[in-house]
């Protein structure tokens, strides 16, 4: 699944469920288009993942501290063909874009470096 995470100030996260996987790389693209000229934060992770669960809340408190950036987590085992698309090989990747196109990567839970990229992208 996609999901979009919102602050909990509006108390939801959208999940962008397609039953196909051409679906879903859709709905990913179409998520990456949508925010516009924002950044958009992609956290690629799954459920199984150690590093992915320790870092998760810390990325869901960056989408109530940055309001201005779009924060997208995909679960690589149900969306393969996103994964594969966006090319990641380890858990957790965190991608960033800006107008549908990627600007930077890196991979692992580092709540330092998650934090200083976004700065530097915004």
């Amino acid at each position: 699944m996609v999901k979009q995470i919102e602050s909990k100030k509006t108390e939801r996260a959208r999940e962008l469920l397609f039953p196909t996987s051409k679906s879903k790389v859709y709905a990913f693209q179409e998520a990456l288009n949508s925010a516009g000229d924002k950044l958009v934060v992609v956290d690629f992770s799954a459920t199984w993942c150690g590093p992915c669960k320790m870092i998760k809340p810390f990325f869901h408190s960056l989408s109530e501290k940055y309001s201005n950036v779009v924060f997208l987590e995909v679960d690589v085992d149900d969306c393969q063909d996103v994964a594969s698309e966006c090319e990641v090989k380890c858990m957790p990747t965190f991608q960033f874009f800006k107008k549908g196109q990627k600007v930077g990567e890196f991979s692992g839970a580092n709540k330092e470096k998650l934090e200083a990229t976004i700065n530097e992208l915004i």
